[in-house]
């Protein structure tokens, strides 16, 4: 079965990655640094900007899929899609430009965890329903 919407989205956020990684790269070659971040803050930001990506990209995804395979509307997962990848935008700009307080890295992990949850309860829902 195609699964269209979780291709979109995975490619989307497949080159959000490769950034952050990219990222990562820049600072420890500019910096010297061989591996880890060698103590320096900014590093460490960056490296942590990435690693939280690959933190929660990967479950999205696959309850996107599960979603997308048990019919759920193409509406409801490009909306949640959207949210997810726009909060790990914010999340992820916070740490790459080091922002003063913590407004993007609020709303970025707000938006992330709602649509996760969102995502895994109509997921319980429709396998359940599926099963009934």
């Amino acid at each position: 079965m195609p699964l269209p919407v979780t291709a979109v989205f995975a490619g989307i956020l497949g080159l959000w990655l490769i950034y952050l990684q990219m990222q990562v790269g820049r600072q420890r070659r500019t910096k010297g640094i061989l591996l880890g971040s060698g103590g320096d803050a900014d590093c460490e930001r960056t490296i942590r900007a990435h690693g939280n990506a690959t933190e929660t990209i990967p479950i999205f995804l696959i309850l996107m899929a599960a979603g997308e395979s048990l019919a759920t509307p193409v509406w409801v997962l490009a909306v949640l899609g959207a949210v997810f990848t726009l909060g790990r935008f914010l999340h992820g700009v916070h740490f790459l430009r080091n922002s003063p307080g913590l407004r993007l890295r609020f709303w970025g992990m707000i938006m992330t965890v709602l649509a996760t949850a969102l995502m895994a309860l109509g997921a319980i829902g429709h396998g359940l329903g599926s099963m009934l």
